[in-house]
């Protein structure tokens, strides 16, 4: 018994081993869901992989060649960019509002307190929500008939007849293009905000006070220490959190998928949703997966930029 519980314990001291031990989940996870899918999806892109044949017969580049030939998937890569680039425009601009209105000082209340974690409760349950549901919850509030906006927007005197929007009583939100498209864009704000303001919080909480004392005493106001204090100490952390949400929104499927399915006539179809129709419902797997592979150069580029950037802003 002494023996086999001096070695149970030399065991555990092994740093080397618990580490491993420790990292091997990680490691397998990320091996089984990230590693096999994209081996297996550049395998698919180069064959003739079919959803009725999925045998391995190289193609060589043909796959990629039709894909760039073809003018959906152009207007695919354009809205995946406009979209993603728009999100996260607000995206960084109402987290950054969000984060400093919930770590500000706050009276010693228990009511207050209280309406405080209340407050930060239902900012998280967006990022909480799988998300999946609330699309669908969405695309209940954007439905062409019984939409509960296009209510209030009557009720109050914005919709219906003698208004600036016509006659009609309904906007049809997710059947005319540029509502289709601000729709797609809202619900990746809804989305991703959160995220990136408890990142943003993290990031304010850990600002030293004596830092922000000391501009207040050198006579700087709010605004001024704001932009030149506590901005530019977040920033690799607002980096980050521009990266994450990036990376999201960039490769969603989900949102585009249960609220337009890229319509109308395509105006909201994005990379990840034509990878979709034409991989799965197209059942052509090879095209699909040579255009999924288009993403993963953007993200990498944009990865690298953003953590450059924010590697250098910390040095500073």
């Amino acid at each position: 018994m002494t023996g086999a519980g001096t070695e149970r314990v030399s065991l555990l001291d092994n740093r080397r081993l618990m580490g491993f031990a420790f990292l091997a989940p990680a490691v397998l996870y990320i091996i089984l869901l990230i590693g096999v899918p994209f081996v297996t999806a550049i395998t698919y892109s180069f064959s003739n992989a079919t959803v009725g044949n999925t045998g391995f017969s190289y193609a060589g580049l043909r796959n990629f060649r039709n894909v760039w030939n073809s003018p959906d998937f152009h207007a695919a890569l354009r809205n995946t960019f406009v979209f993603t680039l728009i999100a996260q425009f607000f995206v960084l601009i109402l987290a950054n509002v969000l984060a400093l209105i919930l770590t500000a000082p706050l009276p010693d209340s228990r009511w207050v307190r209280g309406g405080m974690w209340g407050a930060r409760l239902l900012l998280i349950m967006p990022w909480a929500t799988p998300l999946a549901l609330s699309v669908i919850g969405w695309l209940w509030m954007f439905d062409s008939k019984y939409s509960p906006i296009d209510y209030v927007l009557e009720q109050i005197g914005l919709l219906g007849p003698g208004t600036v929007w016509g006659p009609s009583r309904n906007l049809t939100w997710l059947g005319k293009t540029w509502l289709a498209k601000a729709s797609v864009i809202f619900v990746h704000v809804w989305r991703m905000t959160p995220l990136a303001t408890v990142i943003l919080m993290a990031g304010l909480s850990g600002i030293p006070t004596d830092i922000v004392d000391q501009a207040k005493a050198d006579g700087a106001r709010y605004f001024r220490a704001l932009f030149q204090v506590k901005l530019p100490l977040i920033l690799p952390i607002m980096l980050n959190s521009l990266l994450f949400s990036f990376i999201f929104t960039f490769g969603d499927l989900t949102v585009v998928y249960v609220l337009t399915r890229g319509g109308p006539i395509n105006h909201t179809l994005t990379l990840p949703m034509y990878s979709f129709l034409v991989g799965i419902d197209g059942g052509n797997l090879s095209q699909g997966a040579a255009v999924a592979l288009f993403i993963f150069p953007v993200l990498l580029g944009v990865a690298v930029v953003l953590l450059r950037t924010a590697s250098r802003a910390q040095v500073r």
